[in-house]
C-alpha cells in the first residue's frame, strides 16, 4: 500500500488555489534566481550565472546535485505567469519571507 503524499502543487490553504494544469516545471527561472546555491557560489536573488537565454541552464548536464533534486511545486505555478524573471524573483521570495538585501 503507497502511503498517502502531500501534493506538491497543492497550494496552502491562505493561497488561491493553482491551475491543476500546472503540475512539472514551467522553465520561470526563478529556481535559478531566487533561492541561493551554496554548491554554484550563488546568492539569494541573483540570476544564476549559468541562467541563459530563455531561462535555461547553460550547463544542464554537469548541474549540482541540489540543481538536479529540485522539485516543482505550487510555487512554480504563483510565480511563472509573471511577466519577467526580475517579478518571478521578487514574488518568490515575498513568498518565502526572504530578503535578498540580507535581511527577514
Amino acid at each position: 500500500m503507497m502511503p498517502n503524499l502531500p501534493d506538491l502543487f497543492g497550494a496552502p490553504p491562505e493561497y488561491p488555489p493553482r491551475s491543476i494544469w500546472q503540475r512539472a516545471c514551467s522553465g520561470c527561472g526563478a529556481c535559478c534566481a531566487a533561492p541561493d546555491i551554496a554548491a554554484l557560489g550563488k546568492p539569494l536573488g541573483v540570476a544564476c550565472t549559468h541562467l541563459g537565454a530563455g531561462c535555461r541552464c547553460q550547463i544542464y548536464t554537469e548541474r549540482p546535485q541540489v540543481c538536479r533534486s529540485y522539485q516543482p511545486d505550487w510555487v512554480c505555478g504563483e510565480v511563472s505567469a509573471l511577466p519577467t524573471l526580475a517579478a518571478r524573483v521578487e514574488r518568490f521570495l515575498e513568498i518565502y519571507g526572504l530578503d535578498s538585501s540580507g535581511e527577514s
